[in-house]
Order: structure tokens, then C-alpha cells, then sequence
């Protein structure tokens, strides 16, 4: 079975699933293992690995090796650019910018990504990939024209010219750290454009609360990073989310 299909199934069973994002920039390869063990203890489906500056090489093998050493959750590449293709991962969200004002992070990275991937036998999983305001730091790096929050329909649009170019995920992305997450209405106007198309939604996601809120929305997966790298009790945090979204 595919990690794809891995995900697929557990949302089919649970109906939203959560995955922990771990910035391999942000701690020491001991500590991501630590972290992705309780997040993976807590209940999350998997750990994406990733980051918007700066992520790949040395640092980044030797924390996808300690999560793999320390939990049996599918361990995810979540790409900032080519560099940040890694052997050691199960699987690559192979991610188009579909807003970037950027031809790179539209189909530069991905086709020169894409040799590596053949190369190492990752799992790509593809996925388009719309930029929400605020934005973060990864709407200035990929020079996003960033979706209005009061324009629901826009994201719509957009998810679903990623549905029709043949894209079977779709990730909206407010920034990771940002004060407000992508909001649930908008989350609702994509899902109902998309269908069977699974949605993920991340950024800005700090409480049960607003993760229950855009579950009931209609996202498939609930990505928190920021919110887990700052709790101390790893293991509750993502029990809580997963309690939440599973409601």
C-alpha cells in the first residue's frame, strides 16, 4: 500500500486526520525524533518534515533519520525547493505554487526535483498548493499573490484548477506562526468545489477550537507545527487536536 493510500484510508476511517510538521531548523535531529515519537504517541497520521528557508542537506537526512528511528508513522518531505529532496523520506507532497507570481515554484523545482525523486524511489503525492493571507514567510519566499480572506471564492477557483491539472491533494496555507488561520468559510467554499478531493489546511492553527472549526469545514488534514515545537507535552497537544477534529 502507497503512503497515499495510507492517508486515504485513515481519513475514510476517521474522517480528519492530523500531521505534525517538524522544521528540521528549529531543533537538533535528537529532538525532532523526540517530538515526532510523542506526536506519533498522541495520534497524529504523520510527520511532515520541512520548512521555508534553508531546508535540505546534512541537517535534513539526519532528522528524517532520527524520526524514522523513533516512530513507524510515514515520515513526509514538505519541500521548500529542490534541496530539500531527501533518500531517507517515505514520500514528497510534490507541491506546485499554483498563486506564485514565480515560474520557479510553479514548474522549475518541480522538474528539477522530479530526477531526484525517480532517483531515490520517494512516493510523490501531488499537491496544489494555495497561499492565504497573511501569507508568512512562505508567501514572501514563493512571492505568492496571496488569496484575500474575504474572498472565498477566489481559493475555490484556484482549488479547483488544481483538481482539473490533475492534482488529487489540495493544501491551503495561511503561513506557518501566522495569528489567524485560513477561515473556515473559505475552507467550506473549497471543499464544496473540490468534492472528493482531499483538502489539507494548515498555518496559524493554535487551538482545539479552530482546529474543530475548519475539520467541521470540511479539510481533510490538519497540519500544526509552530503549535507543537512550542508545548512541552508534545504527546497531549496532538491528542487534544486529534480529540478536536475527530468530534
Amino acid at each position: 500500500m502507497t503512503i497515499e493510500q495510507q492517508l486515504e484510508e485513515a481519513i475514510n476511517r476517521e474522517g480528519t486526520i492530523h500531521l505534525t510538521l517538524i522544521d528540521p531548523d528549529s531543533q537538533l535531529p535528537e529532538e525532532a525524533g523526540h517530538i515526532a515519537r510523542r506526536a506519533a504517541q498522541g495520534g497524529t497520521a504523520a510527520i511532515l518534515v520541512g520548512g521555508s528557508v534553508g531546508v535540505g542537506g546534512r541537517g535534513l537526512e539526519y532528522t528524517v533519520n532520527e524520526i524514522k528511528d523513533n516512530t513507524d508513522v510515514p515520515v513526509i518531505i514538505f519541500p521548500s525547493d529542490t534541496g530539500s529532496v531527501c533518500s531517507k523520506a517515505d514520500a514528497i507532497f510534490f507541491l506546485s505554487l499554483l498563486n506564485s507570481r514565480l515560474v520557479a515554484y510553479l514548474t522549475t523545482n518541480q522538474a528539477l526535483g522530479a530526477v531526484f525523486i525517480k532517483s531515490y524511489r520517494i512516493e510523490p503525492i501531488p499537491v496544489a498548493y494555495i497561499i492565504v493571507e497573511p501569507g508568512g514567510t512562505v508567501g514572501w519566499v514563493g512571492d505568492a499573490r496571496l488569496i484575500p480572506r474575504n474572498k472565498p471564492e477566489i481559493a475555490a477557483a484556484y482549488a479547483l484548477a488544481g483538481k482539473y491539472l490533475g492534482m488529487r491533494w489540495i493544501y491551503l496555507e495561511a503561513g506557518s506562526g501566522v495569528s489567524d488561520p485560513v477561515p473556515p468559510e473559505m475552507v467550506s467554499a473549497v471543499k464544496e468545489a473540490l468534492e472528493d478531493t482531499k483538502l489539507v489546511v494548515g498555518g496559524g492553527i493554535k487551538t482545539d477550537k479552530q482546529a474543530n472549526l475548519l475539520a467541521k469545514a470540511g479539510a481533510d488534514v490538519i497540519v500544526t507545527g509552530t503549535a507543537v515545537e512550542q508545548n512541552n507535552d508534545v504527546q497531549a497537544s496532538i491528542a487534544s487536536f486529534v480529540r478536536a477534529i475527530q468530534r
